[in-house]
């Protein structure tokens, strides 16, 4: 809590960009600890995730949200309804951007999107551990020419280089207010999505190509066990049954890796031992029926309620 005679700010922070610029990883990197999967495949991030940072003088909220991309189905429908629903209550919005790579057309189409609020934006230039000084100035200015922004922050989310001077600057521009959020949350999300959200970056980080996008993870049980034991039951959906033989691999093997991987992550997590039985299953065309998205956690958003003024 802040001092007394000091006024505590706090308010939510929009990462916000074009897929694969390092949001997810420079919201683990900021919170010092794992909220959102991190895979080099784009579209990873599918729901708006809440890391929660509280200080002694500031709580950040901050809105993990999925890159913006032209919609090719109707799940790619829902990530891009979820980011825009987010914009609204924005009090800052961290515009990241690949200070590696020059802009291209996403980077534009997603800022043109931000032209509908009027809200602090910072221009954060991650992956600067990419390049030299001479680069990361031309990047600056091009970056920059895009559009108007209340400052430019140079980051590496990745050695988690800037982080602390990308926090100072937003604390500035967050308002004064109350904590929305326990002290001690990280996250805003249960444990079972977090679980879940693990198995799903393993596969992805362990399948070809061929499977990312037809991939759902869906945690159907987690109840405790005896002896500080937490049993897990996870199903991993797929479109295809030679997706399915992928996960699976020969003799089982693929998705044991999986397996293996995920649940030490899980147990680092929660802080306990976890048996974590995985399955697979086959439903077609899922990303396109409204239903089974809404099902799976992905439901399209409807109109939004106006947060209420402070």
């Amino acid at each position: 809590m802040a001092m007394e005679g000091e006024r505590f700010r706090s308010g939510f922070v929009l990462l916000w960009g074009r897929p694969n610029v390092g949001k997810s990883t420079l919201l683990n990197a900021i919170l010092g600890r794992k909220v959102a999967i991190v895979t080099p495949k784009p579209q990873t991030t599918r729901n708006r995730i809440a890391g929660v940072l509280t200080t002694k003088t500031a709580q950040f909220v901050f809105v993990d949200t999925p890159g913006i991309h032209a919609p090719h189905d109707a799940l790619g429908e829902y990530m891009l309804a979820t980011a825009r629903e987010a914009l609204p209550d924005a009090d800052v919005v961290l515009f990241v951007v690949d200070a590696s790579l020059p802009p291209r057309e996403a980077d534009r189409e997603a800022l043109r999107l931000l032209q509908s609020i009027e809200t602090p934006t910072l221009l954060v230039l991650n992956k600067i551990d990419l390049i030299t000084e001479e680069i990361l100035a031309e990047r600056r200015e091009e970056y920059a020419a895009l559009g108007s922004f209340s400052d430019t922050i140079a980051v590496s989310a990745v050695q988690e280089a800037g982080t602390q001077g990308l926090l100072q600057r937003t604390e500035e521009l967050l308002p004064i207010g109350p904590m929305y959020y326990p002290a001690e949350m990280v996250s805003d999300h249960p444990d079972s999505f977090l679980i879940a959200e693990l198995v799903r970056e393993q596969a992805l980080l362990q399948t070809q190509k061929e499977v990312p996008y037809s991939l759902a993870v869906i945690v159907e049980e987690m109840a405790p066990r005896p002896e500080d034991l937490i049993y897990v039951r996870a199903v991993l959906y797929v479109e295809r049954d030679s997706q399915k033989k992928i996960l699976i691999g020969q003799g089982g093997n693929k998705l044991r890796e999986i397996g293996k991987a995920a649940r030490a992550q899980a147990e680092a997590l929660l802080g306990k031992r976890i048996f974590l039985d995985l399955w697979v299953k086959v439903r077609e065309h899922w990303r396109d029926d409204e239903s089974v998205l809404a099902r799976f956690g992905y439901p399209i958003p409807k109109k939004r309620k106006k947060r209420k003024a402070r």
